[in-house]
């Protein structure tokens, strides 16, 4: 198996960052450092990350989280701050967050040990769509959401047309939901930014076919059989 699937399948994280664990000289075979992404780890060998061995977990779960405000989307944190880990409670396997939701924007979160269906979460090539519940300042009008539908420039990338839903509004703001597949970083703000409706308030519904329905913030559910499938099935 390749170390990166290795890796991944330890629980640790993704594939795609075990690539960069292996470059920066923190994985080791045998307990020589090991800088070859490309490299099948042999039946018998020892890997450890950091110094600590890692062994493929048999067991593989998922678990949705609704993510409050004021919590980074990491294992850890070198600044002290409380990260998604912190929230679960009764699981003694190594899971990790899927992806990135910002400090300051709350919502649906996927952790887990399996680093395979993370990779698939995550890769641009399945362009997976994602559904934000923003309130924007002002009025959204008909030309702003126009050029989202679009796409519009947030700095020298401009971003693939966007599916806008306004819910509510009144004088002083608006409540829209925005769909998109990509995942540049902090673009749901950037993207209301250059249309001139600064975000409020930020809050991840969906990714896929995966609801945050009316799980109560700092909240969390192992998904069902049914929503396993298809997480393996993308």
């Amino acid at each position: 198996m390749r170390i990166n699937k290795y890796i991944a399948s330890c629980g640790i994280t993704s594939r795609r960052k075990a690539d960069q664990l292996i470059l920066d000289g923190r994985v080791a075979v045998n307990g020589v450092i090991m800088r070859e992404p490309g490299y099948d780890v042999k039946q018998g060998e020892e890997v450890t990350c950091d110094g600590i061995r890692i062994a493929p977990e048999r067991d593989k779960i998922y678990i949705l989280l609704n993510k409050p405000l004021g919590y980074v989307t990491t294992t850890s944190d070198d600044r002290g701050r409380p990260t998604v880990l912190d929230l679960i409670q009764d699981e003694d396997r190594r899971i990790f967050p899927v992806g990135r939701l910002d400090y300051n924007t709350s919502g649906l979160l996927i952790l887990t040990n399996d680093g395979d269906v993370a990779n698939k979460l995550m890769h641009p090539s399945k362009e997976l769509e994602k559904t934000y519940r923003a309130v924007v300042s002002g009025i959204l009008t008909c030309g702003k959401i126009a050029r989202l539908e679009c796409g519009v420039n947030i700095g020298g990338f401009k971003t693939s047309p966007a599916k806008v839903e306004v819910r509510k509004h009144n004088k002083k703001s608006t409540v829209v939901d925005i769909t998109i597949h990509e995942g540049k970083n902090h673009q749901v703000r950037r993207m209301f930014k250059a249309v001139g409706a600064p975000v409020q308030e930020l809050q991840r519904i969906r990714i896929g076919k995966l609801v945050i329905g009316r799980l109560a913030i700092g909240g969390y559910r192992k998904l069902g059989p049914a929503e396993v499938e298809y997480l393996h099935s993308i």
